[in-house]
């Protein structure tokens, strides 16, 4: 019997899948922590023989040569791809024999990147099943510009054809494994659901149930930005990561911690973001491993820039640590744990306050504050505080000085991004409020919206 586990990164949105007959398995679009596949495998008494790559990817550091150098597993990536290790060549329509009776089949469906790969399982007595990477995802399909502006008018054309490929050569009752779409910047927007199969895709996704130049303008239109870190996960992928390792870091006394932010190191508090405006280490950053830790330190840091962690157990670093590995962040200068009090040396405490709409509706009333929002461009189009400033947090640190003397009232979507960008305004010696709320709880609280 035929068994697909899911292998969920829901910090970076994204699934890897281990496929197995109950004796020999395959892995599709392994993340670097390759020691959950191994778990995985070890558990159900599995021999790993092949590991797949749909694409190289942009939103993640692959685990699978190390998996592949691990296992012994043939190592399956297009040939078209000009990568610098050993790998087994595949391309469309090659069909690779896994186990006695599984059989998987390559497909072609560029769009998400030019040599983007679907493949297709086949085994005797079940339906297909097509793991699809970032071609057909639930409800959307994968973006077309991360390889450049150059390029996204071909790739969105071209992602249209792959999705209407799937569904030509594929029965409706095939099922569908993305590996994106969970929350990754990679996908072009966001769906709700767990599961699907190419007959209700044909109904709910516009890539299929839109004609091409309908699909290709909604698309377009919504894109948005994406991580800065994407920049370098192409080229970690094509050179080949080895398998990382998660050492513990030198322990960070608190002079040497106040030396590093002195001379532009990140130091970076890893605690709820209530912890945190209730007391911190003066300069530090709030990002709480709590939400999308990596997603939003690996797009707001300069890349290469050294960093230390402050947690409140050792256990809550490591975690970072996991989290940083897979976006190809390998090296922690320091770790400190406990509380900021023990990382301060005695020296007061950073803090800040939290609020909900309904208070920041009351305090505009009878003084002038600044209300800073730090969602992106798509979110603020479509509604905002009338009277607000827009910086979007990615853009924050290069845009601080545009932000007005006096009282900043900073919010987000849910406060998650909220917080990481009232600790970039309170290091750089700024008033702030975090409002900690509901975006959608804005107009009710009777401050006026507006669109633009």
């Amino acid at each position: 019997m035929i068994e697909i586990v899911a292998i969920d990164t829901p910090t970076l949105g994204d699934r890897s899948y281990l496929v197995s007959d109950g004796e020999v398995a395959f892995v599709v679009d392994p993340q670097r922590d390759i020691d959950r596949v191994l778990d995985l495998a070890q558990v159900r008494g599995l021999r790993v023989t092949d590991v797949f790559e749909t694409h190289i990817h942009n939103d993640y550091v692959t685990g699978g040569l190390a998996l592949a150098h691990a296992t012994g597993a043939d190592y399956h990536v297009n040939a078209a791809d000009p990568v610098s290790f050993e790998r087994s060549p595949v391309a469309d329509g090659d069909v690779v024999e896994v186990g006695s009776f599984m059989r998987v089949r390559a497909l072609a469906t560029p769009g998400h990147t030019f040599t983007h790969l679907a493949y297709v399982l086949e085994a005797p007595d079940r339906v297909p099943a097509v793991f699809t990477g970032g071609s057909l995802l639930y409800g959307s399909t994968g973006r077309p510009d991360l390889l450049g502006p150059a390029h996204t008018g071909e790739l969105v054309k071209r992602q249209y054809a792959s999705a209407h490929r799937l569904a030509e050569l594929l029965p409706d009752d095939a099922e569908i494994y993305p590996t994106h779409g969970f929350g990754s910047f990679c996908s072009a927007t966001q769906s709700a659901a767990d599961r699907s199969t190419i007959g209700r895709e044909k109904q709910v996704n516009p890539v299929l149930s839109q004609d091409e130049r309908a699909y290709v303008d909604e698309l377009l239109a919504g894109l948005d930005a994406y991580p800065a870190y994407y920049a370098h996960m192409g080229p970690a992928n094509s050179a080949g990561p080895d398998a990382p390792g998660v050492t513990t870091p030198a322990k960070a006394e608190p002079g040497e911690l106040r030396s590093r932010l002195e001379a532009g190191e990140w130091v970076v508090d890893l605690r709820s973001r209530t912890a945190f405006a209730a007391g911190h280490l003066v300069g530090s950053l709030n990002f709480g491993i709590d939400g999308s830790f990596a997603t939003y330190l690996g797009w707001l840091i300069p890349w290469g820039t050294p960093l230390s962690l402050l947690g409140e157990t050792p256990e809550q670093v490591t975690e970072a640590q996991r989290e940083l590995l897979r976006i190809g962040v390998d090296h922690v200068e320091t770790a400190a744990t406990g509380a900021p009090e023990d990382w301060s040396g005695g020296a007061s405490l950073g803090t800040f306050p939290r609020a909900r709409f309904e208070e920041l509706a009351m305090v505009r009333h009878h003084r002038p504050v600044t209300v800073l929002d730090v969602r992106r461009d798509l979110e603020w189009a479509r509604s905002h505080i009338d009277g607000a400033l827009h910086v979007p947090l990615h853009e924050l640190l290069d845009r601080v000085g545009e932000v007005p003397a006096g009282e900043v009232w900073v919010h987000c979507q849910a406060g998650y991004r909220a917080s990481i960008a009232a600790s970039v305004l309170a290091a750089a010696g700024r008033r702030v409020v975090a409002v900690d709320d509901e975006f959608d709880r804005a107009a009710r609280a009777g401050l006026s919206m507006v669109a633009s």
